[in-house]
């Protein structure tokens, strides 16, 4: 799987976005370390706080499908800049692994890569406990 197949997938998700109050849409595409891919796409609500973000999306089908460990997951918005997760995406995403890359993307062919470490410097996993 390729960096720019993976955002494709993560772009085809933001058709199945639920956005009704920001109009913001947002696709994830989560590549497991057992080759399977795993998307998401984020779901508000108008109790803003159970509103689920496309990455979290993501990982759950991932987790529930039995898959812990990530290679890279691959983030992409309606707007015109590079999407990066969320601060709570950035803790659920370092959770499962510090090497885990991540591909902030406008669109398959433009993006920035990182490492959840440095997108969440000093961050707080299962090491610390």
């Amino acid at each position: 799987m390729t960096d720019t197949q993976l955002i494709q997938l993560a772009e085809q998700m933001l058709s199945r976005s639920y956005a009704p109050y920001s109009k913001f849409c947002v696709g994830a595409a989560l590549l497991g370390k057992n080759g399977k891919v795993y998307t998401g796409c984020n779901i508000e609500s108008a109790a803003f706080g159970a509103t689920i973000c496309a990455e979290r999306c993501a990982l759950s089908t991932a987790v529930a499908d039995g898959c812990r460990e990530f290679e890279t997951i691959a983030v992409i918005s309606s707007a015109d800049d590079y999407c990066s997760p969320c601060g709570i995406c950035r803790q659920l995403i370092f959770e499962f692994g510090q090497d885990t890359r991540v591909l902030c993307a406008r669109n398959s062919e433009d993006y920035k890569e990182y490492k959840i470490s440095e997108l969440l410097p000093l961050g707080f996993g299962p090491s610390n406990l």
